[in-house]
């Protein structure tokens, strides 16, 4: 893709499908549990960061800056499951701020007739650190799961000497209260060693609970003590099922699903209690278990029901930017309007989310392709038309030397005509490479400047009436000073119109005085205006005809105007672009009390800055009305 870098690896997650299977008893099962949880982890582990983004900081509204300090207390730390949900976040929330600003630099550099094949984003230091960030967390976390994986084998080695120990202990000659202790520390070992290699799970626990089963039975010699352990299990087992039932109240399924799984381990680690009561507590245990398991299934359907919903709105996109590349485009304002159009799409598609992980590359690459081609057509429509741009540039060098030639020149009235003959045809005059746009208008534009002043210097020192013309301009202000306002506005407003009509209808006044004798007629307008009960965008559009006649009175009014309404037009463009921006991140704060007034603040943002839309709109429209 040419106009827009969008970073597939942000494009893949993956569904967990999660069942918590029942186990008959007590002693049966133990081992799936541990499978079951480590699979569950697999699953879910990349869709985490997208459910449980309430627990990560708010990487959205950082700058690149920020995230990437963020970054390095990451690397600072020890590595977690957090640290790879936080780390991958401000990875995608960094790519989103550099690739919208890669795009802002080019649609500029496009606006001011650059082709898009010439465009070369600058250097970003920010992200070569970034990069190499991302790769020192890369290789930290392989040598951390290395270690992990080898603490898992080292383990299975001390669990299976344990277990070995257990048996030894039934065969030993020592007292039962010595050899009940020992069972008591061995158990406490098992414990403090952590997890083993999954393909070890299933045989290492058979043969742990036939060595518990065994003891138990050698250990019937002293009843009170084994009935004083199954009992101390029991209730072990009692606080766990009361506080899985707690889960239930937890408001991120997810969350409680995690938690379940923690209550899993500690279950499993519970030795048994007796027989009668084995198959009843399980049961509680299994039943509140199912219930969790089914609601964080249900979270999930509705997690694929979005995707699906994601897709459909995907591949719109993609039709619209597919029938765009098959059309034929002749003009470079058609190029224009169709790559604004474009980026549009583009900048619409990042704001959805995930499809269905079997459609989503597939999806992406299409994406991908449709505006491949239309940008390759664009690059073949301005290679194609080289040749006229430096057939423009020659017209135009043309023309600087003739207006060069006429710049010193006394005979004001054909020189006047004729430099006005030639700056139209310079407006006729398509583009020209950008590269010496800037260049060949400021040498055009300097000619032009040089002659008009001078003949403007010549006729101000002649023309006497300028002094007159003076007088009766401050005359005016003195009578708009003077003037009382009434309490009906509208006949506020018509004499106002009044005071710039006669103001209009004097002729120039002296150079020197013109610029000081303006401001201090619009200053005095711009008090009557701000002491009359009007809303406010009535009085501003009120001021800005005043400054438009400002303009009409002075040195070159079409220049002026023109750079005006450019002004005007570029804040325009700016406001659309942040009013479009503010709404899509509102859709990374979620519906909670805590972002509830980050969410009110964000609307009286849109709502004020449509506002000044519409104002800037009227604005331009006024200049607009006067070239008709």
């Amino acid at each position: 893709m040419k106009e827009q870098d969008l970073t597939p690896s942000h494009e893949n997650e993956t569904e967990p499908i999660v069942e918590l299977r029942a186990e008959a008893t007590h002693d049966q099962s133990e081992e799936q549990i541990q499978e079951e949880k480590s699979d569950s982890d697999s699953n879910t582990d990349n869709l985490k960061s997208k459910t449980e983004l309430q627990e990560i900081p708010d990487y959205a509204s950082m700058e690149k800056h920020e995230l990437i300090q963020r970054l390095k207390l990451i690397l600072e730390s020890d590595l977690d499951n957090e640290s790879k949900e936080r780390a991958e976040s401000i990875k995608v929330h960094f790519y989103k701020k550099h690739n919208a600003s890669i795009e802002e630099y080019k649609r500029v550099f496009i606006k001011e007739g650059g082709l898009e094949e010439d465009f070369h984003p600058e250097r970003d230091d920010q992200e070569i650190e970034i990069k190499d960030l991302l790769q020192q967390y890369r290789d930290k976390k392989a040598v951390v799961q290395k270690s992990f994986e080898q603490q898992k084998e080292n383990n299975l080695k001390q669990k299976l000497l344990i277990i070995d120990e257990i048996k030894q202990l039934i065969s030993g000659q020592e007292s039962f209260e010595k050899t009940f202790h020992e069972f008591r520390a061995l158990q406490k070992k098992w414990k403090d060693y952590g997890m083993v290699p999954s393909q070890s799970i299933k045989h290492l626990w058979e043969n742990y609970h036939h060595a518990v089963e065994q003891f138990y039975d050698y250990s019937k010699i002293n009843r009170d003590l084994r009935d004083l352990d199954l009992r101390k299990n029991y209730e072990a087992k009692i606080a766990l099922c009361e506080n899985a039932e707690k889960l239930i109240e937890q408001d991120s399924p997810v969350k409680a699903f995690n938690d379940l799984q923690k209550l899993h381990e500690m279950w499993r680690e519970v030795g048994p209690v007796d027989r009668s009561l084995r198959e009843e507590l399980w049961q509680r245990f299994k039943t509140i278990s199912n219930t969790i398991n089914k609601n964080q299934q249900n979270f999930y359907n509705g997690v694929r029901e979005e995707q699906i919903y994601n897709l459909q709105k995907k591949t719109t996109l993609c039709v619209k930017v597919e029938e765009i590349a098959g059309k034929v485009v002749k003009t470079h304002q058609e190029w224009n309007e169709a790559s604004k159009e474009v980026l549009e799409i583009q900048t619409e598609w990042r704001t959805i989310g995930f499809a269905p992980k079997k459609d989503n590359n597939l999806i992406y690459q299409r994406f991908r392709e449709a505006c491949d081609l239309f940008f390759n057509h664009k690059r073949d429509f301005y290679v194609e038309h080289k040749d006229a741009l430096n057939e423009n540039l020659n017209i135009k060098m043309a023309l600087c030397e003739k207006a060069e030639e006429l710049q010193n020149s006394t005979d004001w009235k054909q020189t006047t005509n004729e430099l006005i003959r030639i700056q139209k045809k310079w407006k006729s005059i398509g583009n020209v490479p950008r590269k010496v746009s800037n260049e060949i208008w400021d040498r055009f534009r300097k000619a032009c400047d040089h002659f008009f002043e001078r003949k403007s210097e010549h006729f101000g020192s002649l023309d006497l009436k300028q002094a007159e013309n003076l007088k009766l301009k401050e005359a005016i202000i003195e009578k708009i000073k003077e003037f009382k306002l009434s309490e009906d506005n509208e006949e506020n407003l018509n004499t106002i119109k009044q005071f710039q009509k006669d103001w209009s209808s004097i002729g120039h006044v002296p150079f020197k005085n013109k610029e000081n004798i303006q401001n201090d007629f619009s200053k005095a307008v711009n008090i009557l205006y701000d002491k009359m009960n009007m809303d406010s965008s009535n009085l501003e559009i009120q001021k800005f005809k005043l400054k438009i006649d400002s303009i009409l009175e002075g040195k070159k009014p079409e220049d002026k105007l023109i750079h005006e309404r450019n002004k005007l037009y570029t804040r325009v463009k700016q406001l659309e672009t942040d009013i479009a921006l503010w709404g899509n991140n509102m859709g990374f704060f979620s519906l909670s009390d805590k972002s509830s007034s980050i969410l009110k603040e964000m609307e009286e943002k849109i709502s004020q800055g449509k506002k000044n839309l519409g104002l800037l709109k009227q604005k331009i429209k006024l200049i607009d009305d006067l070239a008709n």
